[in-house]
């Protein structure tokens, strides 16, 4: 379970829905934003702090101590803490926070609490804590810190939403995100509107509570149980966001921060999806461009240019849409187009995941034998052997359609944005394009807008960037470091998602004498 290979997927999972997050949210195209540009006229206003004393009405949630219990994770313990369903309200209820650390475990003084978060939004932060983070995150950083996780609310153990059983998810990953006509077009809105009336159908109250501003506001409170004076973590994806936020609010209160795969919180949700439907253009390239070099690349023969790759691929992904190919499911579930793009996607979170898309798309192709492409696809939507699905996706869509207005009010204003997407990439900008309007008929009106973070007062915060990042552009990274009054930005050059503790001792050292020793790298400092 410690292997490097599970962190991996891992994040692939929760972070692809920063792909499907953002997507269902609602990315722009262009030459990439240098720092320096950043603050622009017109450009979106900056998070205010909250005001420093902690209000009377919220001391009872900040007095909580954890009554720590095993919780069948050998060397974890669990906890519950309550956070206001409502912060503008407390009166009005609780929620309950599922919290797991696993204590350090020395030599050495130990410095506190490490919070860590893998993304999503959506992703279990106790999950990760306990099958990667809490047993392969360095030695030296493990013996000083208790690392400690906390589901955001409406995530996991921590009040899930949920929308839709199994065979309805099936159902639902299954619909056709590229439609042809106007019965398509319905058919996918249908599937949108089934989504969002389901979540909404189990927890109206909740729904209206699980934005990322709230996520922060309850991780100060996980901050104070555990008797922290300031907040250490490590976000990855959709967590910079939150980590970046916490931040915002609270900048006297921030401690080391490290913030990989960063996002630009200053972006729209249809600004957020066209780049990264560009991000994923840029990977797509790199994973082309080594296919070509590889004897068994089923795309095309060796020296095929990155764009006869992809119009291969895309004369696949169209041969599905008219005729799904059998996979040997135990539920008879065919490989359809929306389910071959994403199996597609998931791959390319991870260069180490390369050969295995190679190999799969190499079945579906020549043995028209789906089931390696289906795997990876399950693996995205988080489901199991069983049919069982994670709820993920859902608290994916419920954060992302509450923080962001949707990037589209309706198939109209999809069909105008397809030559952008498509320019952006050209295998899979159509059907990113058309799953950016599931936030249209969201039962909840979003509440949150896009906003820069600037921190001001804060100690040195790290953010990470990896140059060919699919699912947060390395932009993206610039853009949230000219942001923070304190950043540090810390340059991966390579491929994939996130860049601690995916093999490069450059990223590693840099980022464990900050956690360690409290010294951040130099800002601009690039890895490869």
């Amino acid at each position: 379970m410690h292997t490097r290979r599970t962190p991996r997927r891992t994040r692939t999972a929760a972070a692809l829905l920063a792909t499907a997050a953002l997507l269902l949210a609602g990315c722009s195209s262009g030459s990439s934003t240098s720092r320096a540009s950043t603050p622009v006229a017109g450009a979106a206003a900056a998070l205010a702090p909250l005001p420093g004393p902690t209000p009377s009405a919220l001391a009872p949630y900040y007095k909580q101590k954890p009554a720590w219990r095993d919780c069948g994770a050998p060397g974890f313990q669990c906890a519950t803490l309550k956070a206001p369903l409502d912060y503008a309200e407390p009166s009005a209820g609780d929620v309950r926070l599922a919290v797991s650390r696993k204590k350090a475990t020395g030599p050495g003084k130990r410095l506190g609490s490490l919070l860590v978060n893998p993304g999503g939004p959506g992703g279990s932060a106790v999950g990760y804590l306990q099958a990667y983070a809490g047993l392969g995150y360095p030695a030296g950083v493990r013996a000083r810190y208790d690392v400690v996780a906390v589901d955001p609310r409406g995530v996991a153990r921590s009040e899930p939403v949920e929308c839709l059983d199994g065979p309805e998810m099936d159902a639902y990953t299954r619909v056709d995100t590229t439609p042809d006509d106007e019965k398509e077009t319905e058919a996918l809105v249908t599937a949108y509107r089934k989504f969002a009336e389901g979540c909404g159908a189990g927890a109206p109250k909740l729904l209206r509570h699980v934005s990322t501003v709230e996520a922060a506001r309850d991780m100060d409170i996980v901050r104070a149980a555990l008797g922290d004076e300031k907040l250490t973590y490590v976000g990855a994806s959709y967590g910079t966001l939150l980590g970046a936020t916490y931040a915002g609010l609270f900048p006297d209160r921030t401690g080391r921060l490290v913030l990989d795969g960063a996002m630009d919180p200053s972006l729209s949700a249809r600004q957020l999806n066209l780049e990264q439907t560009e991000g994923f253009g840029t990977a797509f390239t790199a994973f082309a461009e080594d296919c070509a070099r590889q004897s068994d690349c089923p795309l095309g023969g060796k020296g095929a240019s990155p764009a006869r790759v992809g119009e291969n691929l895309r004369t696949f992904f169209d041969a599905l849409d008219a005729r799904p190919l059998a996979t040997g499911d135990a539920d008879g579930r065919r490989l359809t187009e929306s389910l071959a793009t994403m199996g597609v996607i998931a791959a390319l979170y991870d260069e180490a995941a390369w050969p295995q898309l190679r190999e799969s798309l190499t079945v579906a192709m020549k043995e028209k034998d789906g089931a390696g492409l289906l795997f990876l696809s399950d693996s995205y939507y988080e489901r199991d052997a069983k049919g069982t699905y994670s709820n993920l996706m859902f608290a994916n869509a419920a954060v992302n359609c509450l923080d962001l207005p949707p990037a589209f009010e309706g198939p109209d204003q999809v069909r105008q944005a397809l030559p952008a997407f498509r320019k952006a990439s050209q295998v899979f900008g159509e059907g990113l394009a058309w799953a950016s309007l599931n936030c249209a008929y969201w039962p909840v009106r979003a509440t949150g807008e896009a906003q820069r973070i600037e921190a001001k007062g804060a100690a040195p915060i790290v953010v990470v960037g990896t140059t060919r990042d699919p699912a947060t552009p390395y932009r993206w990274a610039e853009a949230l470091a000219g942001q923070l009054d304190s950043a540090r930005l810390l340059t991966y050059e390579g491929d994939g998602h996130t860049a601690y503790g995916r093999g490069s001792s450059c990223i590693d050292s840099a980022i464990n004498a900050y956690l360690i020793d409290g010294t951040p790298p130099r800002d601009g400092k690039r890895c490869s």
